[in-house]
């Protein structure tokens, strides 16, 4: 059954930094022809900064990554929609895509506010603090300072509140992820499993998850096989597992999709590219009804968008 996708993380503006190819058929997991094979109605782009750039060349790359987002992706003949605001969805025309840019770290941002407001007017949707790493907003998950969120950090929290941009807990330090459901209205785990199946600290623990329940906070499952199995390759069974306890704790009208297509390396056997997002549903309508799948397809997230200010 083909039911449309939400897919809340991927990295191809990042590869594009690498070589540019036309967004048609380019060999990347996330292409024009792979997302209209899986039936994905809206993707989201992330801008991501490796963290081997040298802290002088971080801005250009994101830049960057925004001139091939807008030159590469958005275009009138791939009908790709740049969503600047959540109600662009509802104005998706049947054969149009909607695409939707993120933030996966503010380390570019070198502690300069002003930087949220250029990349607001970019029309970015949703904001991550940081990588794996610290900066000038938060810690991150391997590099934990204890200082969790910092003055910055809360400056971008309070912009996102105000704004209805979502602040996003999957790379966040421990202190940094209590913090931020504490200042945060709009928060989402774009991309995080659960940490009692998986002990990756990637992964969100059971009272992490309750937590996002409580806040009614969008949880998005990560295709990436490390964060699904402590060992071995990954099957689509083995995701479905980290569904299932979701689902357990009470967070089955907030589980979502966030592949992480094109920054992962290793994949989910069947789950190898955008046109495969289908695998993964399939399987789960051996266990799940037809409405539950098509939620966590990508209902569950838009019943859970910000209320059009």
């Amino acid at each position: 059954m083909l039911l449309p996708i939400i897919d809340l993380h991927c990295d191809v503006l990042y590869k594009y930094e690498k070589k540019e190819f036309d967004f048609l058929n380019a060999p990347f997991d996330v292409n024009l022809q792979n997302l209209r094979q899986g039936n994905v109605k809206v993707q989201a782009f992330a801008i991501f900064i490796h963290p081997t750039v040298p802290k002088a060349e971080k801005i250009k790359s994101a830049l960057h990554q925004i001139y091939y987002f807008k030159t590469h992706v958005v275009r009138p003949e791939n009908k790709v929609v740049h969503i600047k605001n959540w109600s662009d969805i509802e104005q998706l025309q049947d054969d149009e895509i909607g695409a939707i840019l993120t933030i996966e770290g503010v380390d570019f941002f070198e502690g300069d506010i002003k930087m949220w407001h250029l990349f607001r007017e970019f029309g970015v949707l949703s904001i991550g603090l940081t990588w794996n790493n610290a900066n000038e907003a938060a810690d991150g998950v391997q590099e934990d300072t204890k200082q969790g969120v910092k003055a910055f950090g809360r400056e971008i929290i309070q912009l996102n509140n105000a704004h209805q941009i979502f602040t996003d807990v999957s790379h966040l330090s421990e202190k940094s992820f209590w913090d931020t459901l504490e200042l945060a209205d709009y928060v989402i785990a774009s991309h995080s499993n659960a940490k009692t199946l998986c002990a990756h600290p990637r992964n969100l623990s059971d009272a992490q998850i309750k937590a996002m329940v409580e806040k009614n906070a969008p949880i998005h499952i990560v295709y990436c096989p490390m964060f699904i199995v402590e060992q071995g390759e990954a099957i689509i069974a083995d995701l479905i597992k980290h569904i299932d306890h979701i689902c357990a704790l009470g967070g089955q009208h907030l589980i979502g999709l966030g592949s992480d297509f094109d920054g992962i390396d290793q994949k989910v056997q069947q789950l190898e590219n955008a046109s495969q997002h289908s695998n993964l549903l399939n399987e789960l309508l051996k266990y799940y009804s037809e409405d539950a799948v098509r939620g966590f397809a990508g209902q569950n997230f838009l019943n859970h968008l910000p209320k059009q200010l």
